[in-house]
């Protein structure tokens, strides 16, 4: 979770060592068979993450006493008919839900849910500006649930139970649908303030899952190596599907145009589902997706590498312009060295130690996800490891996951040119030459976007110097819409300038994808 700017503090480094090994669950999964345990690890101490991993929040209290109008358990508080915008509230299920708890609020966005409890703060917080706006006077049917499954992370309700979802369903509806899925290893909420206060004002529909496994001890979930990122995309599947069906319950009518869109891991799926499921949807906004890829580069390739290398740099000294030299080669650019020690305190070894557990629990053998902060050349150190030196049995786990650029529908990219945890160079770059490589560059627009880094939050503690993506993603969800609706095509690809001398306020307010320098 971020740490400036008002999100929680940093949490210490945790101690070296770690628990012995427990099983992974064995986890119901859309349209795969459920396949034998295997002996695997507990949890590692939580270190705080902002977006590629979450670090573990309370868990959101069971929404409280229902404001007059609200239903927390589909039955209504006045004990009569529901009425006005209340109306079929109790006739709309969302298919293939194992449970359900439909509420008629006054207010959907962040602006009312905090106050009624439809929604948690924790979830969402360290992923915006301090000053982003939050919309208001959207009101209508919000759904909270859960699909079966067998995993626990998720305590949202005092339920304990993972593959939860939340459908929100406005009075005024524009006909579209958004899907969502969360960044890190949050859960449904955390896109709340991001990404659902801005579309639900503009009238669409909206849903997002927890996808399947919550935490940082995410990996602990499935089978086998791998099984536990490849449920992500399973869930969104099974959530876009039962959405698109809810819609049409409560409007009577399909939606007219399906979208996806999502950060960090949110963005991998957007791209995953337009690979692999273009039927369900008419395109798609990918904000700084993380790359999975067998043969590299992966996040396996450079956090080791940073790992090495900062401790170096940090120390000064004789080898401290060589180790500075080595981050640059690992993708980190030039220019974002203000940025590194955040990261190698928050992000860089704890998402290191936990992906490579999910992909290659074998290298630390029955220690789970290694030691934190460990020296290189300590036994099985995450600083020393080598993807590519790896047995097969890895590159298979990442094969379940990986991406091959062959999208079916429009899909608009944004990446920050400092994000510092998804190094642009090592990600999204690469990834706009899958596209272009599968012949598919003609449904793809890709903004570079010039001081964005990947946790917006940090534009609070360093307005002269990033800008944040979040107005960016609002400019490329609109460019998107015109796209798929009035095939208006967006901007070239392109790297978006930052606005000289803009300030911090006209930064968060607005973002133009014409504004740019051509890359």
């Amino acid at each position: 979770m971020g740490l400036l700017a008002g999100s929680p503090p940093l949490s210490p480094a945790p101690p070296p060592g770690s628990a012995p090994r427990t099983p992974r669950h064995r986890t119901h999964r859309p349209n795969r068979p459920n396949r034998p345990n295997r002996p695997n690890r507990s949890a590692a101490a939580a270190l705080a993450l902002a977006a590629l991993l979450a670090a573990a929040v309370p868990a959101a209290a069971a929404p409280g006493p229902s404001a007059p109008g609200t239903s927390a358990s589909g039955t209504f508080a006045s004990g009569g008919p529901a009425r006005g915008h209340c109306a079929r509230v109790e006739r709309v299920r969302v298919p293939g839900a194992e449970h359900q708890r439909s509420a008629c609020l006054d207010e959907l966005t962040t602006a009312g849910t905090v106050a009624s409890g439809h929604t948690d703060p924790a979830d969402w917080a360290g992923l915006t500006p301090r000053s982003l706006p939050a919309p208001s006077g959207v009101p209508g049917i919000q759904i909270d649930g859960y699909f079966p499954d067998t995993s626990t992370t998720n305590g949202n309700h005092g339920w304990n139970h993972d593959a939860q979802f939340v459908v929100r369903l406005p009075d005024r509806w524009n006909g579209g649908l958004v899907v969502a899925g969360t960044p890190g290893n949050r859960e449904q909420y955390a896109n709340d303030r991001a990404i659902a206060d801005w579309v639900l004002a503009r009238g669409y529909a909206y849903a997002a899952t927890d996808k399947g496994n919550t935490g940082p001890a995410f990996h602990r979930d499935g089978a086998e190596p791998g099984d536990a990122v490849a449920e992500w995309n399973d869930r969104l599947t099974q959530l876009t599907r039962a959405a698109r069906e809810t819609v049409a319950q409560r409007y009577r009518r399909p939606p007219s145009r399906t979208l996806v869109t999502g950060m960090s891991n949110g963005g991998y799926l957007v791209r995953w589902q337009l690979e692999n499921h273009p039927e369900l949807y008419d395109g798609g906004v990918d904000w700084e997706g993380t790359l999975w890829r067998v043969e590299g580069p992966n996040l396996l390739d450079f956090l080791p590498k940073a790992l090495r290398a900062y401790p170096e740099y940090v120390a000064g000294g004789a080898g401290a312009p060589a180790a500075r030299r080595a981050l640059h080669a690992a993708g980190f650019p030039a220019g974002s060295e203000f940025l590194w020690p955040y990261h190698h305190q928050v992000y860089w070894d704890l998402t290191q130690r936990v992906y490579r557990e999910e992909l290659d629990p074998d290298f630390d053998g029955a220690t789970e996800a290694g030691t934190p902060y460990c020296a290189p050349g300590t036994p099985a150190c995450d600083a020393d490891y080598d993807y590519g030196t790896r047995p097969d049995d890895v590159r298979r786990a990442v094969r379940k996951i990986a991406l091959t650029g062959r999208i079916g529908r429009p899909l608009i990219t944004l990446h920050g040119t400092l994000d510092v945890l998804l190094p642009i160079g090592r990600s999204s770059d690469v990834y706009a030459r899958m596209v272009r490589g599968a012949g598919r560059g003609h449904l793809h627009r890709y903004y570079r976007i010039e001081g964005g880094t990947h946790a917006d939050s940090l534009f609070d503690a360093f307005p002269d110097r990033l800008r944040p993506l979040v107005p960016c993603h609002r400019s490329g969800f609109t460019a998107l819409e015109r796209w798929v609706v009035r095939g208006d095509r967006p901007p070239a690809s392109g790297t978006v300038a930052r606005p000289p001398g803009a300030d911090a306020a006209a930064l968060v307010a607005h973002c133009s994808l014409r504004g740019r320098r051509t890359s």
